[in-house]
């Protein structure tokens, strides 16, 4: 403040200055204006409309307006004022946000080759290990090595009946801790989360190493740890690290000024990560030594992965232990959430699993013949997704989106949220209405009735998986228990930071069927 105060004192004693700089001004401004002029002759597209940034602070651009609320839905809000696609200034940069299906899907899929590349914050750079995971890296020879080993072990059609039994497990277990706890608390709310979210992580350690865990010992740590903690190094501080603000993000010019505080937290979680993976991945390698294999992602690595490194195996596994681990939780709690504040739906759920499955329990087999529940899954998902924006890309040479030229170097946000809540593809989007997907022009089985997994290249490679775990888990809770929310839990809808992760666990009362 102190130096715009100089600047201003200077400018009032220096009139001849003032003159100079203002003439400045106006030529840089003509010029400006001839670029953007021959910029459309030359390419036949507009200029982007711009969102106006907060009066008085040009230099931060619209950064106040996006602290304010959550940036999707700020997003989301000023698609109905300028369109479905504009941009913003972010600091030093220049953002093109889409915000619907259409213009969405001609950056996923039409004008994919120009803008595959992702542009992580700093935070993000660390904890991937400079794009070393499938999700976060570019479009390139890497990625598309490493897509193909974790859908030929883990998420691909084949894997996932493979991996069945872990599933199966995963729904008893569920189900037999729910009964569990009406048993010895029938008159008292249950946490959601606390019980599917310990069991999700047993299947992602199974998929990834082959085993559940009781603990480890961390050699760097010198101590051991449990499977809290585990879980916790692994995938809640991690989330939590992956949102984790950095304001020279926004002003890549001053990335040589140090900002120690969130440097060493964000190095601290990468360091612990990597020191857990290496003492779980050396206990699996001393039982692939003794001879005893199993079908699990990091015994395929090892013996198919020739090419990869030690670093890069270890990420590899531990993406796919907190991918498995987040975004089905994400969603299974939410629509528990939405079915438990619902009881019409509830009940039509019910019926439709009762009518189909009668005294039988519902397994995994059974889905494609319910087409309610998978209405459930995908309006959940609609209005509820995991990952409301997609980690940004940047236009690597111009092209265009939207009939608007986007010049080399611009970055990219795609704001799934609102193309799921797109007034203009979806009637009354803030409203939580699954029968909208039992309209005949949806094929039950499609998995991209929404945004939610992405479109083209870069499609989400664990759709399936999600489908299967969550649509069997809330399939078998909603056959087994009538769910009501705890009092006050209807208004219990705060998220975490950036994501559309609860705030706080979903709590409910349970009562066994008969």
């Amino acid at each position: 403040m102190a130096t715009t105060a100089h600047i201003l004192q200077g400018v009032q004693a220096v009139p001849l200055a003032t003159t100079a700089a203002l003439g400045g001004l106006s030529l840089l401004i003509l010029l400006s204006l001839k670029r953007c002029l021959f910029a459309k002759k030359r390419t036949g597209y507009s200029k982007l409309p711009p969102v106006p940034a907060v009066p008085g602070v040009p230099v931060l651009g619209n950064l106040l307006q996006l602290k304010e609320k959550k940036p999707y839905m700020t997003f989301t809000k000023w698609a109905k004022t300028y369109g479905p696609i504009y941009s913003i200034k972010a600091g030093a940069s220049t953002l093109v946000v889409l915000s619907t299906t259409e213009v969405a899907k001609e950056a996923m899929v039409t004008r994919y080759s120009s803008i595959s590349t992702r542009k992580l914050s700093n935070a993000l750079s660390t904890l991937t290990s400079d794009k070393c995971m499938v999700a976060m890296s570019d479009y390139n020879d890497f990625h598309k090595m490493v897509k193909r080993h974790i859908l030929a072990n883990v998420l691909g059609a084949n894997a996932q009946k493979r991996h069945r039994c872990h599933r199966d497990t995963l729904g008893e277990n569920v189900s037999k801790r729910f009964h569990a706890h009406v048993t010895d608390f029938p008159d008292e709310a249950v946490n959601f989360r606390e019980i599917f979210e310990s069991e999700l992580f047993g299947i992602a350690l199974k998929e990834a190493l082959g085993k559940d865990i009781e603990s480890v010992y961390v050699e760097e740590l010198g101590a051991h740890l449990s499977r809290e903690e585990v879980f916790k190094v692994l995938v809640i501080d991690m989330m939590e690290g992956a949102i984790e603000v950095d304001w020279r993000d926004f002003f890549p010019y001053l990335k040589w000024v140090p900002n120690k505080n969130i440097e060493n937290k964000i190095k601290r979680m990468a360091f612990r990560r990597g020191v857990v993976m290496n003492a779980l991945i050396k206990d699996q390698k001393k039982r692939i030594a003794s001879g005893e294999e199993l079908n699990c992602y990091i015994d395929y690595l090892l013996s198919e992965a020739k090419t990869l490194t030690e670093e890069q195996i270890g990420m590899l596994v531990w993406e796919a232990i907190i991918e498995t681990s987040d975004t089905a939780l994400v969603a299974a709690e939410w629509a528990m959430y939405e079915i438990a504040k619902d009881p019409k739906r509830q009940d039509r759920l019910y019926r439709e699993i009762e009518d189909l499955c009668g005294s039988k329990k519902l397994s995994e087999d059974r889905l494609s013949q319910l087409p309610y529940l998978l209405a459930v899954f995908h309006e959940t998902l609609r209005k509820h997704c995991p990952v409301p924006v997609i980690p940004l890309r940047y236009a690597h040479e111009d092209t265009q989106l939207g009939g608007y030229h986007i010049p080399a170097g611009t970055e990219i946000a795609i704001n799934i949220y609102g193309c799921n809540m797109d007034e203009n593809q979806w009637e009354n989007p803030e409203e939580w209405n699954p029968e909208r997907f039992l309209d005949e022009k949806f094929d039950p089985m499609d998995l991209y009735k929404t945004m939610t997994f992405g479109a083209g290249k870069r499609v989400c490679a664990g759709s399936l998986q999600a489908m299967l775990i969550v649509c069997t888990t809330i399939g078998r809770l909603v056959q087994e228990f009538q769910w009501r929310l705890k009092e006050g839990e209807e208004e219990n809808v705060a998220t975490i930071g950036l994501t559309t992760h609860k705030l706080h666990p979903m709590h409910a009362i349970l009562k066994r069927r008969n």
